[in-house]
């Protein structure tokens, strides 16, 4: 296959078979030379959206479960709380008629249980945990209103939005230090509003976006950006593969892969079932004590 006058550029920066026949003057071949680049420009968008999608679906994950959680908490915390009384309840009863030691160690363990050391969540009455404060005790301290989250899942409408802005402002779109900052600040304030599935502020952030300094577009001209810059992206997607897979196998990620369209509902199968516990260690404890 013939090749172009000089040196082999680097990037497999060679005519393609029978361009030297078609080639009409320098300019031609200028163009030529020019494509390997173009290609990779498109690849860097295309890796560029491609993560910026996955990133969407990972954030939107992490707010499922931490809603998820924070609600699981709320809903379902008593009742667990009510099912320890009862088994430390039942276990002293056993106890108490066999005098077996067994049973006797096994009460004081069950009591035990319905009295755990207090963490940190415990001792700032739900505001904070050992990852800091919650967004609802931040609230309070600066003043805004307290907007715990009403569902798992924000509304579709929410959703759409939230997409939506994530694809526009999204920081990885940023090429200098002053538009990453200007990008994560926003960012920040998008996914809070969605964590709280506010569709007025959402759409209130999309109308500010619209409204702001249109970013500059990045037109790299050296090669060797474009490899950086791929290299870059695909360090980012293994970072948040490894975020996902985390998120995944904790026990809130395992419980709502169980019902991926509606974990809501989820959480009301689930009272429902420590509902029946209850009730079924209630008729044992009240057996116990009848004896």
């Amino acid at each position: 296959m013939p090749e172009a006058d000089g040196p082999r550029e680097p990037l497999d920066a060679r005519v393609p078979s029978g361009a030297a026949d078609r080639a009409g003057g320098p300019a031609e071949g200028v163009a030529a030379e020019a494509r390997p680049e173009e290609r990779l420009e498109r690849a860097v968008r295309v890796a560029e959206q491609a993560l910026i999608e996955y990133e969407i679906a990972v954030e939107t994950f992490r707010i499922e479960v931490e809603n998820f959680s924070r609600l699981h908490h709320q809903k379902l915390g008593p009742m667990y709380t009510r099912l320890d009384e009862l088994d430390a309840s039942i276990a002293e009863a056993k106890a108490a008629r066999t005098g077996d030691p067994e049973d006797l160690l096994a009460a004081r363990e069950a009591r035990a249980r319905v009295m755990p050391m207090p963490g940190v969540e415990e001792l700032f009455h739900g505001w904070m945990d050992s990852e800091g404060l919650f967004p609802e005790a931040v609230a309070m301290l600066t003043d805004q209103p307290v907007r715990p989250p009403q569902r798992v899942r924000p509304s579709d409408e929410a959703r759409k939005l939230y997409r939506e802005l994530a694809r526009k402002a999204h920081p990885d779109l940023a090429q200098d230090e002053d538009e990453r900052a200007r990008r994560d600040e926003f960012i920040s304030r998008v996914n809070a509003a969605y964590a709280r599935g506010d569709e007025g502020l959402l759409r209130e952030l999309a109308e500010e976006w619209a409204a702001g300094p249109a970013p500059a577009e990045w037109k790299p001209s050296r090669s060797e950006e474009l490899y950086a810059r791929l290299e870059w992206l695909a360090q980012r997607k293994e970072l948040l593969t490894l975020v996902a897979s985390e998120l995944e196998e904790g026990a809130i990620g395992a419980m709502l892969k169980l019902a991926p369209d509606d974990p809501d509902r989820l959480l009301e199968e689930i009272a429902e079932q420590l509902l029946a516990q209850v009730e079924q260690r209630e008729r044992e404890l009240a057996e116990l004590l009848a004896r």
